[in-house]
C-alpha cells in the first residue's frame, strides 16, 4: 500500500507542476530535478514513470525536515484520497498528527456508508452536533450489540435515531450491512417474519440462472442448518420472488412458484449429495433428471440437466 500511495503522490506531482511556494514544485524546478535524475542514475534507481521517491521527498521538505512527507503540504484532494484508504482505527491515529484532515466529515461519511450502506438517518436533516465520526462509533457499537442480542441491537439503533421503527427500514439496513453475525441474523429473521418479507423483496433475480439466484439469496439470508419450517418458508418466499422477477421466463418454461419450489429443494439436496464427503455414491445426472421430472413433469430434460451441471461445476447453493 505504501508504494501505491507514493505512486499516487508522484502522479499528482507530475500533473500539478505549476504549484509554487510552500512545498510545491514550479515547472522550472521540476525540469531541474528531471535533469539531475538523468545525471544521477548510477547512484539511485528511479521510480517507474518519472521522478523517484528520493527527489519527491527532497523537494517536499525544507532542509531542516526529515522523515515521511507531511500530508498538509499536499493538495487537499490528494491528502483526502490517501486518508480514504485507512480504516477507522488508523484514521483515528492519523488525526493525532493531521487533526483537521483526518477528522474531515467526508472521510467518516465514506467509512459509514461503505460499511453500513443504508441507515434512516442518512436521509434526514442532521441534528445539532451531528458528526459522521460519532455516527460511526454508534453504528459500530450497535453492530456489536446486535451480534450479542439482535433485539437489543435494533433497539439501540432506534434509540439513537439511526433507524426508523419500520420493517422496511430494518430490512434495508440488514441488506446493506455486512457486519452482522449471520447466526444471530438468522434467529432475528425467524422471529421477525415482517422484516423477512421486506428483505426478500429487495433482491432482484431478473435474468439470473436459478442456482445462481439461490446462491445470492442464501448469501444474504442464511439457510438453517437443519430442514424444517423455516427452510420451507425461505424457499417458498424465494420461489415467489424469483417468478415475480422473471415473468417472461416463467411463461416460456411453463414454471409456477410451486415448480420452482420443487426445483430449489432438489438443488439443495443435490448440493448436499455432491459436496458431502460422507456420501460415497454420488447422484448421477440421469438420476437427478429422472427424480426431478417425476416431481415436476412440465420441466424440460435439458433445463434440469443444466441445473445439475451448475451444481457439479460451481458447488453448493447454500454454502
Amino acid at each position: 500500500m505504501g508504494q501505491g500511495l507514493w505512486r499516487v503522490a508522484r502522479n499528482q506531482q507530475l500533473q500539478h507542476q505549476g504549484y509554487s511556494g510552500q512545498g510545491y514544485l514550479t515547472r522550472e524546478h521540476g525540469r531541474r530535478i528531471a535533469a539531475n535524475n538523468v545525471s544521477n542514475t548510477s547512484h539511485r534507481k528511479q521510480a517507474q514513470g518519472g521522478i523517484d521517491i528520493y527527489h519527491l521527498l527532497k523537494t517536499r521538505k525544507s532542509k531542516e525536515q526529515e522523515g515521511f512527507i507531511n500530508l498538509e503540504m499536499l493538495p487537499p484532494e490528494l491528502s483526502f484520497t490517501i486518508l480514504s484508504y485507512l480504516n477507522a482505527t488508523d484514521l483515528c491515529l492519523a488525526s493525532c498528527v493531521w487533526h483537521d484532515l483526518a477528522n474531515d466529515e467526508l472521510l467518516w461519511q465514506g467509512l459509514c456508508k461503505s460499511t453500513w450502506g443504508h441507515c434512516s438517518i442518512y436521509n434526514k436533516s442532521p441534528p445539532l452536533g451531528f458528526s459522521f465520526r460519532k455516527l460511526y462509533m454508534q453504528l459500530d457499537e450497535g453492530s456489536l450489540t446486535f451480534n450479542a442480542n439482535p433485539d437489543e441491537g435494533v433497539n439501540y439503533f432506534m434509540s439513537k435515531g439511526i433507524l426508523d421503527d419500520s420493517p422496511k427500514e430494518i430490512a434495508k439496513f440488514i441488506f446493506c450491512t455486512r457486519t452482522l453475525n449471520w447466526k444471530k441474523l438468522r434467529i432475528y429473521l425467524d422471529e421477525r417474519r415482517d422484516v423477512l418479507d421486506d428483505l426478500v423483496t429487495l433482491h432482484n433475480f431478473r435474468n439470473q440462472f436459478l442456482p445462481n439466484a439461490l446462491r445470492e439469496f442464501f448469501r444474504h439470508i442464511h439457510a438453517p442448518e437443519e430442514r424444517g419450517e423455516y427452510l420451507e418458508t425461505l424457499i417458498t418466499k424465494f420461489s415467489h420472488r424469483f417468478c415475480a422477477c422473471n415473468p417472461d421466463l416463467m411463461r416460456e418454461l411453463g414454471l409456477s412458484p410451486d415448480a420452482v419450489y420443487v426445483l430449489c429443494y432438489s438443488l439443495i439436496l443435490l448440493s448436499i449429495d455432491l459436496t458431502s464427503p460422507h456420501v460415497k455414491n454420488k447422484m448421477s445426472k440421469r438420476e437427478f433428471i429422472r427424480n426431478t421430472r417425476r416431481a415436476a413433469q412440465n420441466i424440460s430434460e435439458d433445463f434440469v440437466g443444466h441445473l445439475y451441471d451448475n451444481i457439479y461445476l460451481i458447488g453448493h447453493v447454500a454454502a
